[in-house]
């Protein structure tokens, strides 16, 4: 699994409060909506990387 970075994030607090609606109907954390909101717009714009099979394999 890869490491995970933490970082500051500062919303509007409208749109903070319409994504943790938005979690919570999906039954999701507030943090793993942003992770699939953001991987969701990543895969999109085919600007996801690749996973090394190789690496997950051995670790």
């Amino acid at each position: 699994m890869s490491k995970k970075k933490a970082f500051a994030l500062r919303l509007d607090e409208n749109m903070m409060k319409a994504i943790e609606k938005w979690a919570a109907d999906e039954f999701r954390s507030t943090n793993g909506q942003l992770e699939w909101i953001i991987r969701e717009a990543l895969k999109k714009s085919n600007r996801l990387p690749r996973e090394d099979k190789s690496k997950t394999d051995t670790e």
